[in-house]
């Protein structure tokens, strides 16, 4: 199938599609769409920025009833960062639907309003969610259409009993299940909750025009190889630390020597967070300097850079962080900086599956600006 309408999506909607120059639905949704169109419950394993977000909301869209029921359909996101992100795509598509927007870290009003005006759709974290249930002011037993994204985010962050609580709520519906990976874990709620899935794994038709390279550095060298790298970048440029402490040092340190940067951390408020995502995908900073609330579900055009500053605490989340940039087929790079004292960090991130990437060399990459592959690691 080449076209939306092809798909089951009506005409209007593929018209605000075509607005937005996508007229071709990308493999997940072409063949998502029609599964989810006819009902049936789906879990979908697709890489990141290849199309899920669409895959889920079109379907609901074309099957909301019209009239003041109960929210008839759920949307489960594990950050704020990212319901913020799915709510904005669905006001894109349709600006008349009645939409709630629940997470946590702000005061009730707004969210409390949106809930009494009777929404068709709620995108919510789980916490929050749940909250608004429990104060009386949401209702799931009228939900048809349930939507887990980046489901094994939210079990491995500790919100799986938060997300059998809302399953449960919701009685029978329609399920969707939806990630860039799909551990063994995820597994059990599949068989658990859904109803005969349908399974969709998409891998990239080509391989993403991304160069991925180790950086090996003495750790005295660490800050200063990361100055020299975003001076010689032009574009957006995401650098990824450890901690929430680390990154807010890390900003300000970046910011002395006249980079133009921003933080994204858990400790900051939801305004500055909201704050220095649009200036970031405005391109009022050019750095934005994060945690791994970054790594998941953030999609910004033309990031050309991803530096892994520090490792992260699993292969699963270098997947994701890598995966912020080189998005469906834009060319792009990601750089993991390597001290001695990272090594054993290293190889516990291979046995659980990182990739075995090629080492850049040092000189070529600093002086020369050239990525030039040395070989392996030398294990």
């Amino acid at each position: 199938m080449n076209t939306f309408p092809e798909l089951g999506v009506s005409a209007q909607t593929a018209a605000v599609l075509a607005a937005r120059e996508i007229r071709v639905p990308v493999a997940v949704q072409a063949r998502a769409i029609p599964a989810l169109l006819r009902g049936r419950d789906v879990v979908i394993e697709a890489p990141t920025g290849s199309g899920k977000t669409l895959a889920c909301l079109l379907p609901v869209l074309e099957r909301l009833q019209p009239g003041n029921r109960p929210p008839q359909a759920l949307v489960v996101a594990p950050t704020r960062e990212l319901a913020i992100q799915i709510a904005s795509v669905l006001r894109g598509l349709n600006g008349r639907v009645r939409s709630a927007l629940l997470y946590g870290g702000v005061p009730y009003g707004r969210q409390t309003k949106e809930l009494r005006a009777r929404p068709q759709i709620v995108i919510g974290t789980p916490g929050r969610t749940l909250d608004m249930v429990e104060r009386g002011l949401l209702d799931l037993a009228g939900i048809d259409y349930l939507v887990l994204d980046e489901a094994d985010e939210m079990l491995d962050a500790g919100f799986a009993r938060d997300v059998e609580k809302i399953i449960h709520l919701t009685g029978r519906r329609q399920t969707v299940l939806a990630s860039a990976t799909m551990p063994a874990w995820v597994g059990t709620m599949i068989r658990k909750h859904l109803r005969d899935p349908l399974m969709i794994q998409v891998r990239p038709e080509a391989e993403p025009a991304l160069e991925n390279g180790l950086l090996y550095v003495a750790e005295s060298e660490r800050f200063d190889t990361l100055h020299r790298l975003l001076t010689g970048h032009a574009g957006p440029i995401i650098v990824f630390g450890r901690t929430k402490h680390g990154v807010k040092k890390l900003s300000k340190r970046l910011a002395a020597l006249g980079h133009s940067t921003g933080e994204l951390q858990g400790n900051l408020s939801q305004n500055r967070r909201d704050a220095t995502m649009d200036a970031f995908r405005r391109g009022g900073i050019r750095v934005l300097v994060a945690t791994n609330v970054a790594a998941r579900g953030i999609d910004v055009d033309d990031v050309g850079l991803v530096v892994n500053y520090e490792l992260p605490e699993s292969a699963q989340w270098l997947t994701h962080r890598v995966g912020r940039t080189a998005r469906q087929g834009a060319a792009g790079r990601a750089l993991t900086i390597l001290a001695p004292q990272d090594e054993l960090a290293w190889r516990r991130l291979r046995r659980q599956g990182a990739p075995d990437i090629e080492v850049v060399d040092k000189h070529h990459l600093l002086e020369l600006g050239q990525w030039r592959h040395t070989g392996r690691p030398v294990r």
